[in-house]
C-alpha cells in the first residue's frame, strides 16, 4: 500500500487552516549561503512544507543542500522535480509531476519513465501531480528547460480542460505555475473557473510577492499558495509569517 503521510498532512493543513503555505527552495549552489538560516526561519514562521527543487543545477552538490535541509526543517520536504539529477533518499515526499500543459513527451512521461524505479527503490512518498505552466509574462526557466509553450492566461477553457485531464489521469494535486519572477500571478479568477470543474486541491504559485495577493488566491479557491523568489530576495522572517497569515484563512 503506498505510503500517503506528507499528502495526508497536507489535506489536514487544508482543513484545519482554510489552506497551506509553501515555500520552495532552490537547493543550486547560488542558494547555499544562509541556507540554515533560511530553513530556521521557515520553521519559525507557520510554513506548512517546505518544496525543494530548480530547473538548472550549477554544481553536484544538490543531494547534501537537501540533506541539510532536511536535517533542520520541522515540516515536509517535498521534491518539487527539476531534473533526475536532483533526485536523491533525503526528501519525505516527491510530486510526481508530468507538465501537462506542454506536448514535450520527455516531460509528459519521459523523466518520469527514468524516474520510477529510482523512487521506488529510495522509498519515497509520491504524489502524482499534474502541472500547468501558464504565461506569467516572463519567459520562465521550466519554458526555456522544458521546451513547452504555457497556456495564454486569458484562454481558461484551455486551462480547465487540462486540470480536468489531470484529475481524470489520477493526479491528487494541480499546480497553477506562472512561473519563477512572473510579472503577473495566477488571475483570480482564473483559479475560481478551475475550482469549479475540479475536485482535487489546487497549488498556485509565481508572481505572488505581497500576502494579499496570497490570500487572494485562497478566497479564489487555492488550496495551497507557493512563494520561491520571495525567501531569495527577502530573507525576512516577518514577511514570512505575514504571508502565513494571509493564506491561514481558518
Amino acid at each position: 500500500m503506498m505510503n500517503s503521510k506528507v499528502y495526508d498532512h497536507l489535506l489536514s493543513v487544508r482543513k484545519k487552516k482554510g489552506a497551506g503555505y509553501i515555500v520552495l527552495i532552490d537547493p543550486d549552489r547560488k542558494s547555499k549561503n544562509g541556507l540554515a538560516d533560511k530553513v530556521k526561519k521557515i520553521n519559525n514562521s507557520g510554513v506548512d512544507a517546505i518544496f525543494v527543487g530548480g530547473s538548472l543545477m550549477m554544481d553536484g552538490r544538490c543531494s547534501e543542500r537537501v540533506a541539510q535541509i532536511r536535517s533542520l526543517a520541522e515540516i515536509p520536504v517535498i521534491f518539487f522535480p527539476g531534473g533526475i539529477s536532483q533526485l536523491n533518499s533525503h526528501y519525505d515526499a516527491i510530486l510526481f509531476m508530468s507538465i501537462i500543459s506542454g506536448r514535450n513527451p520527455h516531460y509528459l512521461i519521459g523523466e518520469q519513465v527514468i524516474a520510477a524505479p529510482i523512487v521506488k527503490d529510495l522509498g519515497i512518498e509520491v504524489i502524482p501531480t499534474g502541472y500547468l505552466l501558464l504565461d506569467g509574462g516572463s519567459d520562465s526557466a521550466v519554458q526555456f528547460m522544458s521546451g513547452t509553450a504555457p497556456i495564454p492566461m486569458d484562454k481558461p477553457d484551455i486551462s480547465i480542460a487540462h486540470a480536468l485531464a489531470a484529475q481524470y489521469l489520477g493526479k491528487k494535486l494541480i499546480y497553477l505555475e506562472a512561473g519563477s519572477g512572473a510579472k503577473q500571478a495566477v488571475p483570480n479568477e482564473l483559479i475560481k473557473e478551475v475550482v469549479e470543474h475540479v475536485d482535487i486541491p489546487l497549488i498556485v504559485g509565481g508572481g505572488i510577492r505581497k500576502p494579499e495577493v496570497a490570500r487572494e488566491k485562497v478566497e479564489a479557491g487555492a488550496s495551497f499558495v507557493v512563494t520561491g523568489t520571495i525567501i531569495e530576495e527577502n530573507n525576512n522572517e516577518d514577511m514570512l509569517k505575514k504571508f502565513a497569515e494571509a493564506i491561514h484563512v481558518n
